[in-house]
């Protein structure tokens, strides 16, 4: 019983190291279109896409163009999409296991850096390891716990994607009102020489009129 029992107790720590893992995502360049796969092994599996355009390469384009994002499963048919939007977040339930392709565009004639992440979400340890009655329960709760923390960390992902956006557009936004500001002073300066100017030519020829 006593070998039964540490041999349950390895199987139930060989089983729980696998359930830690890290999020992830990927921030690249795009121009026009640009594609990504991600293959899903089981049906029914709840699939957690998010991403946010954080910058456009031209520092003076403030405005908000969005990019497009198709998602198409195994087969090729369409089953989401996301349309003009600078940043979006949403997940669901696969319907055909295979290869899932991820298909951006961008309308914008400038390039877009874009945080990208996805995530599948499955019960496999319960599913094929949790035999034991006794196990069976505790196996639930580990895949439960394990999901609930990877949403966390999915979300913090998506959030810290959303505070480097929001840092870069303050800094472009400040960086252009100090030009806005440079400008109006240089143009402030410009008209004051030539009031002066024009007020020294009137008085130069009042001057000779008079002298006249």
């Amino acid at each position: 019983m006593e070998g039964l029992s540490w041999r349950r107790v390895c199987v139930l720590v060989l089983c729980i190291i696998p359930f830690f893992r890290s999020a992830a995502g990927i921030r690249f360049v795009i121009d026009r279109e640009e594609c990504f796969s991600h293959n899903v092994d089981y049906e029914g599996d709840t699939l957690h896409v998010s991403f946010v355009v954080i910058k456009a390469d031209t520092p003076w384009h403030y405005s908000e163009d969005g990019v497009d994002l198709v998602v198409k499963d195994s087969s090729g048919a369409q089953v989401r999409d996301s349309r003009d939007k600078t940043s979006d977040k949403f997940d669901f339930i696969v319907q055909k296991r295979g290869v899932h392709r991820f298909c951006f565009t961008n309308k914008s004639p400038y390039h877009e850096t874009i945080d990208f992440d996805v995530h599948v979400g499955h019960y496999s340890y319960f599913d094929q390891h949790a035999k034991d009655e006794h196990f069976a329960p505790l196996f639930e709760q580990i895949a439960k716990l394990d999901e609930a923390l990877y949403n966390i960390q999915f979300e913090q992902h998506w959030l810290e994607a959303q505070t480097d956006r929001q840092a870069i557009l303050n800094e472009n936004m400040s960086r252009r009102a100090i030009h806005k500001a440079l400008f109006e002073s240089a143009a402030l300066i410009a008209a004051s020489v030539i009031q002066v100017y024009l007020l020294r030519r009137l008085f130069e020829r009042k001057l000779g009129s008079s002298r006249v």
